[in-house]
């Protein structure tokens, strides 16, 4: 066959398609109809084409067939989070990230009996201690040992240091210098209610700081930090193509801030399920909303997924939960085969485009930030909260409104659900008064307003 199968048919472009669907609207307008808007104030059409892109599209660099299913452990018990480990690990898990509290927590118990050549852990800590980074140095195949301490996320998130900013900065140095690994917590901003732009300038900004610091420190004292490997937590929503491009663009960002400060190591992406969206009431739809979820971050090239157990919200950790969690990425993995193909988002016009514009507005974003005076800066200055909290407000308005949707909540409620006897954890937002250096930003689900009251009208 010497021609091309579909050589005889002229092409169609994008103006023509135009015409055509202009045509069939008899009369009513293409923009007003066919055209949406996100919150991300990004214009949706209702097709792209190859002819609105003036060069050749590229090929990602990730490698969506080597996507890792995480275990996540919150450390109360050594013995029985090791014990959980190696049942995780035998069910399917491959890789297990220890949320740790306290720096009495024994590490050589926690990881006792863990092939640590074929298992990577993550050690999440919730403090700052130079004698418990110090105990890593005896563990063996550091290669896949992560820790994940991040100073800034904290005071995001608590309004306070650990200690104070010097102090903080001083143990951050020996933590990144012991495990050569810089972390940056982006989860909380989507689970507060900022939009993907906003997460993904924020997150920006964020390692920005780090960089900034570390570079500061190399003029002073000679240490090398290019090589560290850099590790975004981000929290992924059910807007299945716009959290796919979102992914995508936090890689594309990476390269650009990387290759400013001449630094060796690509990012790795610890994606999990969002937290804003789930609902106390009919709860098994969110285990719905937890495998688009986890499709979309494995489709968006995250290295690893932990994901969010359906009762996580009102139950205290079970085995029921986890173990459906889990499976979600197992029957994923093994048996939708997400595990075949690499970058299989790449090539979709609709998906390149959302990728280039909420890159290209995050970046604008960034560098807004980064002009008036960095992310720290707009911290102390509640800049950061304002906005996020202005977002927040936007998308839980919509929800009021019945225009953002969550079935069995705002849509379509099964009435007859009861939930107050269900409840072992406090599934809403905790007021507790306490002094802060800075406003703390707040992470908040939409449908709590809704839920609260339907307690109360419970039987």
């Amino acid at each position: 066959m010497n021609k091309l199968l579909f050589n005889e048919f002229d092409s169609v472009s994008s103006k023509q398609w135009k015409q055509i669907i202009q045509f069939d609207l008899k009369g009513l307008d293409y923009n007003e109809v066919l055209i949406w808007k996100s919150n991300e104030d990004i214009a949706v059409k209702p097709f792209y084409h190859a002819d609105e892109f003036k060069e050749a599209l590229k090929t990602s660099n990730t490698k969506a067939s080597q996507w890792g299913i995480c275990q996540s452990i919150f450390v109360a018990d050594v013995k029985k989070s090791n014990k959980k480990a190696l049942n995780a690990i035998e069910r399917g898990a491959e890789s297990i990230k220890f949320i740790i509290p306290s720096k009495t927590v024994s590490i050589e118990h926690l990881i006792q009996n863990i092939d640590l050549s074929r298992t990577s852990i993550y050690f999440e800590l919730q403090f700052q201690s130079e004698a418990f980074i110090n105990s890593l140095s005896s563990i063996p195949n550091k290669e896949n040992i992560f820790v994940l301490s991040d100073i800034i996320g904290n005071l995001s998130r608590s309004g306070n240091w650990f200690s104070s900013l010097q102090e903080d900065h001083r143990n951050f140095e020996t933590i990144v210098k012991n495990t050569n690994t810089i972390s940056i917590d982006a989860s909380l901003y989507q689970n507060a209610g900022a939009t993907m732009v906003q997460q993904l300038a924020y997150a920006l900004a964020h390692v920005n700081e780090y960089l900034n610091h570390f570079n500061n420190v190399t003029a002073r004292n000679e240490m090398t930090w290019r090589s560290f490997k850099i590790i975004f937590q981000v929290s992924v929503g059910t807007n299945y193509f716009f959290e796919i491009a979102k992914l995508r663009a936090l890689r594309i960002l990476w390269e650009t801030i990387r290759s400013e400060y001449q630094i060796i190591s690509d990012c790795l992406i610890i994606a999990t399920p969002t937290k804003r969206n789930k609902t106390l009431y009919d709860y098994n739809t969110n285990m719905l909303r937890t495998t688009t979820e986890c499709m979309s971050a494995v489709l968006g090239g995250a290295n690893t997924i932990c994901n969010l157990p359906y009762d996580a919200i009102y139950h205290k950790d079970n085995e029921f939960g986890e173990r459906i969690a889990r499976n979600q990425l197992l029957v994923l993995k093994h048996e939708s085969y997400f595990n075949k193909v690499d970058n299989p988002s790449d090539g979709s016009y609709y998906i390149e485009t959302l990728t280039n514009q909420m890159g290209g507005e995050s970046l604008e974003l960034f560098k807004n930030i980064e002009s008036s005076g960095g992310f720290l800066k707009q911290l102390k200055e509640g800049t950061i909260q304002r906005k996020i909290k202005e977002s927040a407000a936007k998308e839980q308005q919509l929800f009021d409104e019945g225009k953002e949707i969550l079935l069995g909540s705002n849509k379509h409620p099964n009435n007859k659900d009861r939930m107050k006897h269900e409840l072992e954890l406090y599934p809403f937002v905790k007021t507790n008064q306490r002094k802060t250096i800075i406003e703390p930003i707040i992470e908040k689900r939409l449908a709590e307003k809704l839920e609260q009251e339907r307690l109360k009208k419970e039987d």
